[in-house]
């Protein structure tokens, strides 16, 4: 089934592909001309499709939602362009304490492998279970360097459960070349992709 959704830009028609049965890779193609706002309602309309009756969160869904953002980033000019790491780190459950993340899907180059919870912009929002956004990294105290181009960075946790009984599963995590490469809008959307992550996954 394929949905076409009339956007906002005058010249632009989203096309988006929300296939039930087999999944395309046109789902990553987004069209030029796109603001950030359409872009990402276009990675949430995909995603959503994606997730339909598929509940397999490391090796499906994360690696499917690693795609979608780093193209729709790509497709866009500065300096969402400029975002040169989008991925995952999710709880270590093999640690009893749950005190460590631990490498998940992603799109860029070679990451740390763990990071301590408390530790850097990714340990600091896990901790904390709030959204982190720098515009400069190293203004950031205990900034861990995993790439020496990153200059800004997105944090925004992965919470599963009740108000009384919220657990953190995992985080997003976006960095960019540039300074200044995230908003209010940024953090907005993928605040949103964060709730329908822990809403459409089986977690451990």
């Amino acid at each position: 089934m394929v949905v076409r959704i009339s956007t906002q830009h005058p010249k632009t028609v989203v096309s988006v592909s929300l296939l039930t049965e087999q999944h395309h890779a046109d789902a990553s193609n987004f069209d030029d001309g796109l603001s950030k706002e359409e872009a990402y309602e276009q990675v949430l309309l995909q995603a959503e499709g994606l997730f339909d009756g598929q509940r397999n969160w490391r090796h499906s869904n994360l690696a499917n939602t690693a795609s979608l953002l780093w193209h729709a980033f790509k497709s866009l000019g500065e300096p969402s362009n400029q975002v040169n790491w989008s991925g995952f780190y999710l709880i270590d459950t093999a640690r009893k304490e749950r005190d460590e993340l631990i490498l998940g899907p992603f799109h860029g180059k070679v990451a740390c492998q763990t990071i301590a919870l408390g530790r850097g912009v990714c340990g600091t929002s896990a901790a904390e279970k709030k959204t982190v956004l720098v515009k400069d990294v190293e203004a950031f105290p205990g900034h861990i360097a995993c790439d020496s181009e990153s200059r800004s960075e997105i944090v925004v946790p992965i919470v599963v459960g009740s108000s009384e009984s919220r657990k953190l599963v995992g985080i997003i995590d976006i960095d960019c070349a540039v300074l200044n490469g995230f908003d209010e809008v940024d953090q907005a959307y993928l605040e949103k992709l964060a709730a329908l992550l822990a809403n459409s996954c089986d977690w451990p």
